[in-house]
């Protein structure tokens, strides 16, 4: 005898819920506990965090919540850490806030599109005060197409640059002061064995980025106001992992000087010893000329669509210039930073232009 085909009702069905059907929750924990604390060294995934106002600099190793999402973390920032946050061998905190940036320092790894990091924006370091452009007067002799890129990216990120000329016991800087009478661009120089107070007085409060050639002196400008920083990039920079990441960022608290007196803070300095040069594909052509702040006047009767590159005829640049209104030098490294960032020129050649 055939079996009898099974008749079904809605009792038999089963209905299996889809994945969206679970309502989700969109509230977050507040973490009210949580301790503020400033980044200084970013390494594979791992933050080493100091607490500002703490009077100890225990490193504090922290990783990102998974909350924060693709918000990145640089040296600079300020965020808010909850867990372990004893700094103790083997403890690990989380970062679950990133407060808002005052700066962010920005370079393009490369001007080429050629090359497969060309154009790709990277950030340097968040919350900085003060970019101090480390240059040699002499062995190796100034190179102001570097400044002139720094100063961009300065201008750009609206922080303060400072001109910090090394070397100066084998020669003065009437020659790259000259170069940038009209900016008012403020210096200090540096011979081997002078006092630091002046710089030291232009870094105290604040967080200074320290950028510069191989051969300038910056190494040993950064041991000589740091003098445990070598003791200090090691115990921060890889984190626990026993590796100095010598081409990471790192910041470094200052030293106090004050001796019976009233107490004030003597600010931060970063090392960014990787960083050799500021692609600028990042910043716009009207950003990259606020750079050359005298040279924008003679602009304002341009037209609209001039480029102010030298293939621009009716260019006023070249007039304001002939009329001994800027150096023919400013508007020369002015367009060779056009052409650079729009590829037609390698920066690397062009960083090379000194005074």
């Amino acid at each position: 005898m055939p079996a009898r085909k099974r008749e079904y009702d809605e009792d038999d069905v089963r209905v299996r819920p889809g994945r969206s059907s679970r309502p989700r929750t969109r509230t977050r924990p507040k973490h009210d506990d949580a301790v503020d604390a400033l980044v200084i060294t970013v390494d594979r995934g791992r933050y080493g965090c100091v607490r500002e106002g703490a009077g100890d600099l225990d490193v504090i190793t922290a990783m990102r919540a998974r909350e924060l999402g693709r918000k990145s973390v640089v040296v600079g920032d300020r965020v808010s850490l909850v867990g372990d946050v004893s700094g103790a061998p083997g403890a690990l905190a989380r970062i679950v806030r990133i407060s808002e940036r005052t700066s962010v320092l920005r370079r393009t790894a490369d001007d080429d599109d050629t090359t497969p990091e060309g154009r790709l924006e990277r950030v340097v370091v968040a919350n900085a005060d003060q970019l101090v452009i480390v240059s040699a007067l002499s062995d190796p002799p100034p190179r102001t197409g570097f400044i002139d890129r720094c100063l961009v990216a300065a201008y750009d990120a609206d922080i303060e640059p400072l001109l910090c000329l090394t070397k100066a016991d084998l020669a003065g800087p009437e020659q790259v002061l000259d170069y940038y009478a009209e900016l008012d661009l403020p210096y200090v120089l540096v011979k081997p064995g002078s006092d630091l107070d002046e710089l030291r007085g232009r870094l105290a409060n604040r967080i200074s980025v320290m950028v510069g050639h191989s051969g300038v002196g910056k190494s040993t400008l950064v041991n000589r106001l740091v003098p445990d920083a070598l003791r200090a990039v090691g115990a921060v920079s890889a984190v626990g992992k026993g590796r100095h990441t010598s081409t990471s960022a790192v910041a470094l608290r200052l030293p106090s000087l004050d001796k019976g007196k009233a107490k004030t803070d003597p600010g931060w300095i970063v090392d960014t010893p990787g960083i050799r040069s500021f692609g600028l594909a990042h910043v716009s052509a009207e950003s990259l000329l606020h750079g050359f702040p005298d040279l924008v006047e003679g602009t304002l009767e341009d037209q609209p669509n001039c480029g102010h590159t030298a293939a621009d005829s009716d260019c006023k640049l070249d007039a304001w210039v002939a009329e001994g209104r800027a150096d023919e030098r400013r508007l020369a490294s002015y367009r060779r930073l056009l052409a650079s960032r729009a590829g037609e020129l390698d920066a690397r050649n062009e960083e090379g232009s000194s005074a």
